[in-house]
């Protein structure tokens, strides 16, 4: 599969390449039009990675691949970054999160409705461990009754990684979300429509934390914490059979991808209005949601 990658906001697309070419596809060329690095770097990146060219034109870029990966760190772009390669039956991968408002989640999924192939989200929702634990004798592990998973960072752009971490584990079917208070992060409780519980921890502190989850069953509890240097290869491998043709499957269900980012969405939406149970069913697309343009702004400060 030809792949080209489009911004170059993050770490994400320097270490995402060899990984792309191990698993056997082409990165044919890389779009950054300079909202987060300085001028020049799409050139010094492709000269550094070995990648044959620029395109100025994401629509000169979807008629060259098969796939495009799209790293914008504002994901309020995401929208508009896929809609030429989907426009023109290229399969899209999006990187985390996948959105920030219903109305651009909602677009995926009519995009994926018509037929286009889409995935990505958060690696954590593929993470080895998690996958290791489900894929062992149910009726040794049991069944995921209630589940803790937390990290630190942000509430969204990093946060979104326990939500999507919660949702491997426990699968789709998220009916609510309520905040349970602030004390340094945020304390969420997720309710499924089965009556099963997630509890969440996320938002900034002082210290690095790793990913974490504790899974309770009627069997057992177990602990682990997700080995973040296999996370990149976790995701690729989940995703890249699915964009590339080579399976009929998606890793998930469009529905179910985008329900980290519709949780988060009812987090916010429980702690702006009195820390109340707030559905999944219930969000509106006048609620502006994460406001990617304004991490972009504050990321290009910190990190460019």
């Amino acid at each position: 599969m030809r792949i080209g990658v489009v911004d170059l906001d993050t770490s994400h697309p320097g270490a995402w390449v060899p990984i792309e070419r191990e698993l056997g596809h082409e990165v044919v060329g890389v779009y950054d039009p300079g909202q987060v690095r300085p001028p020049g770097f799409a050139a010094e990146f492709a000269k550094e990675h070995a990648i044959p060219r620029v395109f100025t034109s994401l629509a000169d870029m979807a008629r060259e691949v098969d796939c495009a990966i799209i790293h914008s760190c504002d994901w309020g772009l995401h929208v508009e970054r896929a809609r030429p390669f989907v426009d023109a039956g290229k399969a899209v991968l999006i990187d985390k999160p996948v959105a920030g408002s219903l109305r651009d989640l909602r677009q995926f999924v009519a995009w994926a409705g018509s037929g286009a192939r889409i995935a990505g989200g958060s690696s954590l929702r593929f993470c080895n461990e998690t996958r290791e634990w489900l894929a062992k004798d149910a009726k040794e592990r049991g069944t995921p009754h209630t589940v803790l998973c937390g990290c630190g960072v942000d509430e969204f752009n990093y946060g979104i990684h326990a939500y999507a971490q919660l949702s491997g584990i426990m699968g789709a079917g998220i009916r609510g979300v309520r905040h349970l208070g602030k004390n340094v992060q945020h304390h969420l409780q997720v309710t499924w429509s089965d009556g099963r519980m997630g509890l969440l921890v996320v938002g900034a502190q002082e210290a690095w934390l790793p990913f974490y989850a504790s899974v309770t069953t009627e069997k057992l509890n177990h602990q682990f914490q997700a080995d973040a240097t296999k996370l990149y290869r976790a995701l690729l491998e989940a995703a890249l059979p699915y964009l590339s043709g080579k399976v009929e499957k998606p890793p998930v269900s469009i529905e179910a991808l985008i329900e980290p980012e519709l949780a988060a969405l009812a987090a916010r939406q429980s702690w702006m209005n009195g820390d109340r149970e707030v559905r999944l069913s219930e969000l509106s697309e006048s609620d502006p949601g994460y406001d990617g343009a304004a991490f972009a702004r504050e990321y290009r400060k910190r990190y460019a």
